[in-house]
């Protein structure tokens, strides 16, 4: 199902992850030619198959699926996707173009960390796609769409195999993790409230604000983001950014040298405070319990991010 539909012919498909509105798959169509950005998970894919019906674009009209990066959250759908478009390929970056050919070390790592019956019922089967159907990015590599070109900007940051697509025919960004999330229940009177995310395990604070200052100087309209769909204001929402992550890294580093188990619990309620003044200066009247549903995975997964960095930082 379509949530929204914007400009340019981007539409916004809920991916049906976690709970609605969290996580968003955008599909593109110019010319009569369509492209999916990022997938969702196994479980998204009936979904997106319903929406290009819902469109009218036929499955064999599909060119691309673009990914951001390869986290289950945006490519677990990927193999499954690709069986049912005929004619696409994938775009992926380098660093992640292995996982999509052969993803048993992703499922691997994912059943580590969430049991098998949870990883089970959150992603669904992973399957691995066609090697001829996967292409490996490069830094400034334009790709086709109808009348209009993607170009792919690698930034780093939130993981080593992120990838931002800016948009000509827009104007505008699909940025997938690296300008953060914004979830549509904090907006206030139309402005979007920006959270970093800085999860595992290859978060990186200099590498991410660079990211993040590499696709603000591109000046774009807009950014559609995977969590969730269209913001702009993109200056501010930068900034906010670039703020809250060094906050974030100021709160990791004055634990820097305790262990893991004690710093967690630490770490997490400082990110939270930090959450929550930001939300209140900024005009959000949440209380504690929309912050923690919407919010409190992220505090988990931003906790253990700066831990992992810590852990990185140490070993340097």
């Amino acid at each position: 199902m379509i949530t929204h539909r914007y400009d340019h012919g981007i539409h916004v498909i809920d991916a049906e992850y976690l709970m609605p509105l969290f996580d968003a798959v955008h599909v593109v169509v110019d010319a009569g030619r369509a492209a999916f950005v990022d997938c969702g998970t196994a479980r998204s894919v009936p979904a997106m198959l319903a929406a290009l019906d819902e469109l009218g674009v036929k499955r064999e009209d599909v060119d691309w699926l673009l990914l951001t990066h390869v986290h289950l959250d945006h490519a677990g759908g990927a193999g499954q996707l690709m069986r049912a478009l005929p004619n696409a390929k994938a775009i992926v970056h380098p660093r992640g173009a292995l996982h999509m050919v052969d993803p048993r070390k992703l499922i691997e790592a994912s059943i580590a960390v969430y049991g098998r019956e949870l990883y089970d019922r959150l992603y669904g089967e992973l399957l691995p796609i066609d090697p001829s159907r996967v292409v490996s990015t490069s830094e400034g590599q334009r790709i086709a769409l109808g009348g209009r070109e993607f170009e792919i900007l690698h930034t780093p940051g939130h993981a080593l195999h992120h990838q931002t697509f800016f948009d000509h025919g827009s104007q505008s960004v699909f940025t997938g993790d690296t300008l953060g999330l914004s979830y549509r229940v904090f907006d206030v009177e139309g402005r979007a409230f920006g959270v970093p995310t800085t999860s595992p395990s290859q978060f990186d604070p200099s590498q991410l604000i660079d990211s993040i200052q590499r696709i603000l100087a591109r000046r774009p309209k807009a950014a559609f983001l995977t969590h969730y769909a269209r913001i702009d204001d993109l200056e501010r929402v930068g900034a906010d950014l670039i703020r809250m992550i060094e906050a974030h890294v100021a709160t990791a580093l004055s634990h820097e040298g305790e262990s893991a188990e004690s710093a967690r619990p630490a770490i997490r309620n400082a990110l939270k405070e930090i959450f929550v003044r930001e939300l209140h200066q900024f005009g959000s009247a949440a209380n504690d319990g929309t912050i923690e549903l919407w919010l409190g995975g992220d505090l988990d997964l931003n906790t253990d991010g700066l831990l992992a960095w810590l852990a990185r930082r140490n070993r340097a």
